[in-house]
């Protein structure tokens, strides 16, 4: 319930204050595990990605921020869960692929940090590894526009692909790469088509 609430009022707030329009949705995976895989700008980006997609997101959020009493709530039923600074520890991988073994969508930005210069940085492997391990499906997103208050933006839902089929014909020591490679590509292809 509060997410379905949450997800309505940041939905209108985005499209009143920066005029956002979607396209590519009808290729959300109405079902399985997914992996949403959009380029990292800023801190409105997972709102960004959730509020256009019809089935629930999870995403990670600084551990942090589960420290303040009543926001540690509201952000858990949004779909949050922690990770602590200082990169991707064996035990959020867990978590990750746990999330994603029961079905779920949870959104990664492969970047790994948000990029200020506006183009898209480069892949770390950890989103490509969750899918690979999980048997999930990559949904590559765009972001586009600069998050200028009545500025258009623009998010463009890309077409998904199966993380395993698309590096099955390769060495399992070389699959995160490639597959790394794939997603960053998705994703570029994707700014270059639509800004």
């Amino acid at each position: 319930m509060i997410y379905t609430v949450s997800r309505a009022v940041v939905r209108s707030l985005l499209l009143l204050v920066f005029r956002v329009r979607a396209s590519g949705g009808s290729n959300e995976p109405p079902e399985g595990p997914v992996v949403v895989c959009g380029n990292h700008r800023s801190l409105l980006d997972p709102p960004m990605i959730a509020c256009f997609l019809k089935r629930k997101v999870k995403f990670m959020a600084k551990a942090e921020l589960f420290n303040i009493p009543v926001f540690s709530s509201f952000i858990r039923a949004c779909g949050a869960f922690p990770v602590n600074r200082g990169g991707m520890s064996m035990e959020t991988m867990k978590t990750a692929i746990n999330v994603l073994k029961e079905g779920n969508m949870l959104v990664i930005f492969p970047e790994g940090t948000r990029q200020k210069t506006g183009k898209l940085g480069e892949g770390k492997k950890g989103a490509a590894s969750m899918a690979l391990r999980s048997g999930a499906r990559i949904l590559p997103v765009a972001i586009i526009g600069p998050y200028k208050p009545f500025r258009r933006m623009r998010i463009v839902y890309g077409e998904p692909f199966d993380a395993a089929e698309a590096v099955a014909d390769l060495p399992s020591s070389e699959r995160g790469d490639a597959l790394t490679a794939k997603i960053m590509t998705a994703i570029q292809d994707l700014l270059d088509r639509h800004q």
